[in-house]
């Protein structure tokens, strides 16, 4: 007994015709149908060019688009010639243009000679299938679909709105159950013929016209009617990526395809000459006599699919980039972020750097400059400093700097006077370390030469600023470890939140500190937040200042003396 092979064409009639004559040499008769928006000049090219093969007819043509009866009607005009013209054959093997046979063509007629009575037809019911993408699953074959889904996809989706706000819904001829699966089969002649002769055929015809995507469900719902055994599989390797589209293969796919042990792979590119040279022109080149068994290569599938959809932590790239959500990471690396410290201490940049061994910034979006460590201009991957490139997108430069200097703990200042468009992306990135002095903006405005009242203004401003900014480092949302604590409070004793910031920061062993960063002179700071107070405007985020502070290292009352007994 025989393979009968229908063959779907629509493009690249001249990959075609290498497949057609690779069945036919193997003994498997063909019945190809070519789409009618082919051209007739081509159509009748492609005809002649398989003329000397007895064992290659064509059927009557019908016009073919996605998700439309059209691609149904093709393959039960070519089946149905298939049945009438070549009685020897057992199994009717449905297969396209693009795919590509993986096997030697006595293996899948051996293998299939061995299955007599068994149907390989994927076929489960929308209920038990999660991979329909587009939202439509159970409502395919309740609703009515005039409009076509590419060329007319604000009419098609406008159309189903509709439907289900009148709660439309068709009937379901009585004793069928709709399923779906792969349009690519191998059903044996009884059950195929079955479902062509069934004389309920015309009302399951007019049904299923209607139904969106067709091809996925008529073979697969009347197969369950007449079929005594089903396979729920295919024999045809086909992947699809997240969207729904299938998975495109390639010249560097040789391999890939050889392990999967499966007889025929779709959709091949039609320039990837090499494929087409290794599976087609040695017949006799055995793979393996294996199951087929495309889990073999699902991991990899997988794999791709994840790095389509997520990619790599803090890299962005163009299938993800507007996406929001799809970031897998906002940033590639742990990083640090200082508010209030250098206001407080003297040169704490270096005294960092001494204590971790990081790169410590300044402020990296300061109003002038990205103040780069060392004084730096450009930075890794040709970072500019300048504050215009910066700002024209605060969330890529800080994805660029962390991915930039992968491998190397970045730490760096910010304040109320930098661009506070980027402290949300802070507080929301798991990989921060966000520690904030908060009013530690005032020392700066204590020890200048302006007049009060700029000082005052200032001070306003900036307190209206860094406020707005702590209600975002404290929203339910935040993901950024962050710790938060008054001037005031910080300044009675540093060295504890210090080294705790150190340990995090785990650049060098965990050790107690033994070297403190110089606190600026606060001599008379007290006094300036009262002044502050007397002139109407409220300074709060400091904590408690007392306005004359008691002396630290006050003179202690002598002791009494006393003795000690031997």
């Amino acid at each position: 007994m025989s393979v009968g092979i229908v063959m779907l064409v629509h493009t690249a009639l001249h990959r075609a015709e290498q497949v057609a004559r690779h069945w036919a040499r193997g003994g498997c008769p063909v019945v190809i149908h070519v789409d009618q928006n082919v051209a007739k000049s081509a159509y009748d090219s492609f005809v002649r060019s398989l003329g000397g093969l007895p064992s290659v007819l064509f059927s009557r043509r019908h016009r073919c688009e996605w998700g439309s009866w059209g691609l149904v009607a093709a393959s039960q005009s070519a089946s149905e010639l298939m049945l009438e013209r070549f009685p020897e054959v057992r199994h009717v093997y449905l297969a396209s243009g693009s795919c590509l046979p993986l096997r030697p063509v006595e293996e899948l007629i051996d293998y299939l000679a061995e299955r007599p009575r068994t149907d390989f037809i994927e076929s489960a019911t929308t209920a038990d299938v999660p991979w329909t993408v587009g939202g439509l699953d159970q409502e395919r074959f309740t609703l009515r679909f005039p409009f076509s889904w590419r060329k007319q996809r604000y009419l098609f989706d406008k159309f189903v709105e509709f439907q289900r706000l009148v709660h439309f819904r068709r009937r379901i001829p009585a004793g069928i159950t709709p399923h779906m699966g792969s349009q690519w089969w191998c059903l044996t002649r009884q059950t195929l013929s079955a479902i062509l002769q069934d004389p309920e055929r015309a009302t399951f015809d007019a049904y299923f016209r209607k139904v969106w995507i067709p091809d996925e469900s008529y073979f697969q719902t009347l197969a369950r009617l007449y079929s005594t055994n089903i396979e729920s599989r295919s024999l045809t390797l086909s992947k699809f990526d997240f969207q729904g589209k299938p998975h495109i293969f390639y010249d560097d796919h040789l391999q890939l395809l050889r392990r999967s042990d499966c007889f025929v792979a779709r959709k091949i590119w039609p320039h990837a000459g090499r494929l087409y040279e290794a599976f087609l022109t040695d017949p006799n080149r055995a793979m393996s006599r294996q199951e087929p068994n495309p889990g073999k290569i699902d991991r990899i599938f997988a794999k791709a699919v994840d790095r389509r959809t997520r990619g790599r932590a803090g890299l962005y790239m163009q299938s993800r980039f507007p996406n929001h959500g799809w970031e897998n990471g906002v940033t590639a690396g742990r990083y640090s972020v200082f508010q209030g410290f250098t206001e407080l201490f003297q040169d704490f940049e270096s005294w960092l750097t001494r204590a971790t061994g990081a790169q410590v910034h300044g402020h990296l979006y300061g109003p002038e400059r990205a103040e780069f460590a060392n004084g730096q201009t450009h930075l890794n991957g040709a970072l500019s400093d300048q504050a215009k490139l910066r700002d024209a997108n605060p969330k890529a430069f800080l994805a660029n700097l962390l991915w930039n200097t992968r491998g190397e703990r970045q730490c760096f200042q910010y304040g109320p006077h930098d661009n506070p468009k980027i402290n949300w992306t802070f507080s929301h990135d798991p990989n921060a370390q966000i520690s904030v002095i908060s009013g530690a903006w005032a020392v700066p405005l204590f020890k200048s030469n302006a007049n009060f009242a700029d000082i005052r203004a200032e001070a306003a401003k900036l307190q209206k600023i860094e406020s707005k900014m702590l209600d975002e480092l404290r929203d339910a949302d935040v993901k950024a470890r962050v710790r938060i604590w008054t001037m005031a409070e910080f300044i009675e004793a540093p060295m504890e939140p210090l080294q705790v910031i150190i340990d995090e920061i785990g650049q060098k062993s965990m050790r107690r500190l033994a070297e403190a960063p110089r606190l600026e002179n606060l001599t008379g700071f007290g006094q300036f937040l009262q002044n502050l107070k007397n002139q109407g405007m409220h300074p709060y985020l400091m904590g408690d200042f007392p306005v004359d502070p008691a002396p630290r290292n006050l003179h202690s009352q002598g002791r009494k003396p006393y003795l000690i007994k031997k």
